[in-house]
């Protein structure tokens, strides 16, 4: 796991994970799963909700906790039956522990015939939470946002001379007679490519996928 970067909430930087990471701890006959999962929608978390919650069918409960965006805005947890605060909480607290976002962390319990107690049931999940996100890696990535340009094909080299010297993301290309090309640029830096673009007479314009 790589060192944690402090985020800075004036900065376009943010932490996630990279990959999909599980881990598995017991306490006292309790089994817990616990997966850390990178996602970017509500939508993704239901989808993975769902298909966790087929997967283990036979579990008592499934726990989780989320936030997505690199406000850190977006976010919710959930005790799915647990007594209340013992298991959601503790798992969306090791997300801000860890400084985290576009992460969604579920555990997986099974019942092993002993009452854990609140204190019990707090420090198993926070535990289980917190093994998911050691077993990954934490990268650092930076908020962008979207633009796209009409421009004519005869002034293509010029437009891709800007994108391969600012190393932007292209996200989609049309080159015909009307050419366009959509692309991301890094929210710190854009006053200053989207200045030099209009210098050179492209119109760039924001679009709502970012």
């Amino acid at each position: 796991m790589k060192s944690l970067i402090h985020l800075d909430k004036d900065s376009d930087t943010y932490q996630t994970i990279k990959f999909k990471s599980e881990s598995s701890y017991k306490e006292k006959g309790s089994k817990f799963i616990s997966l850390a999962i990178p996602v970017t929608t509500e939508a993704e978390v239901k989808s993975v909700m769902n298909e966790l919650k087929s997967n283990y069918q036979d579990a008592g409960h499934y726990c989780y906790g989320f936030r997505l965006g690199s406000n850190l805005k977006t976010y919710r947890f959930s005790d799915d039956g647990e007594p209340s605060g013992t298991a959601g909480k503790p798992i969306y607290g090791q997300i801000q522990s860890f400084e985290l976002t576009d992460i969604l962390i579920v555990v997986i319990r099974y019942f092993g015939g002993t009452k854990l107690g609140v204190g019990g049931l707090i420090q198993a999940y926070k535990e289980s939470a917190k093994l998911a996100i050691t077993n990954n890696t934490i990268i650092e990535k930076h908020e962008t946002l979207s633009y796209i340009i009409l421009f004519e094909y005869s002034k293509m080299n010029e437009l891709m001379r800007i994108i391969k010297k600012h190393h932007l993301t292209i996200i989609e290309q049309n080159f015909q007679e009307k050419c366009t090309l959509t692309f991301t640029i890094r929210k710190s830096q854009c006053t200053q490519i989207i200045l030099e673009l209009k210098n050179l007479q492209f119109h760039p314009k924001r679009t709502n996928t970012n």
